[in-house]
């Protein structure tokens, strides 16, 4: 079974009513909701928790980990992001989620700003499937659409995804690369865009569809790490 942490903040759903009432168990508690419906070991993290709920303990045992946050990405500490790191480097599949685009781990792993444009308005958004035959988008039609979502803009500052699965249409005329994969070391990492606090995104069964299929994509593939450094030599190497 596929051990899934769904790590959240959990600041805007104490600040605000309104997040509270769309998610009353937290943006955490409903993704490792159906991703438990689906077949996956799923626990939460949460900020506020000892180093921020993300133990040794609990990354050793974690397939893949699933990050949302957005007011407090200045609060989490170093040492932690270190350690997500390294295990994203030893295999462990990482999901970063809307506006965890500006987290300390994204940042890291993509070494660029990751910077866009955003306008909250609304807007209807229109994710296209410009991947059709990859396994994280399988189940999906030609788009999902968003009745109200933030809009994020290009030009987005990552380096250019290893594959391209969701590419968005606002209704303000932006478009953005909203469902990127990359390779980190022997992890996988995928960045999924949809999903700002004051909509009920994660309830849509299309989004949920996309990131329990980006879990068993990210999954860890059963392998060492490859050795680094100074190597012996596989055969006889004649004098000169």
């Amino acid at each position: 079974m596929i051990k899934v942490t769904v790590w959240n903040e959990n600041r805007h759903e104490k600040k605000n009513p309104l997040v509270g009432e769309i998610y009353p168990d937290g943006i955490h508690g409903a993704i490792a909701g159906f991703l438990t419906e689906a077949g996956y070991e799923a626990g939460t993290a949460t900020l506020d928790e000892p180093e921020h709920g993300l133990t040794d303990e609990v990354l050793n045992h974690t397939d893949v980990l699933i990050w949302w946050g957005h007011l407090a990405h200045g609060e989490v500490q170093d040492e932690v992001v270190q350690k997500v790191q390294q295990r994203v480097l030893d295999g462990m599949g990482l999901i970063v989620l809307h506006s965890g685009h500006f987290s300390k781990i994204f940042k890291v792993l993509m070494g660029t700003s990751c910077d866009l444009k955003w306008r909250e308005a609304d807007e209807k958004e229109r994710l296209w499937v410009v991947a059709p035959s990859h396994p994280i988008a399988a189940g999906v039609g030609e788009f999902i659409e968003l009745e109200k979502e933030e809009m994020y803009g290009e030009h987005f500052d990552i380096p250019a995804p290893d594959e391209l699965i969701f590419t968005s249409w606002f209704e303000g005329g932006e478009v953005f690369r909203s469902g990127c994969t990359f390779t980190r070391g022997n992890g996988k990492v995928f960045y999924f865009r949809p999903g700002h606090e004051t909509y009920p995104t994660y309830h849509n069964k299309d989004i949920q569809r996309v990131i329990v299929n980006a879990v068993k994509w990210a999954q860890p593939v059963e392998r060492n790490r490859p050795v680094y450094g100074n190597a012996q030599p596989l055969e006889n190497i004649a004098a000169k």
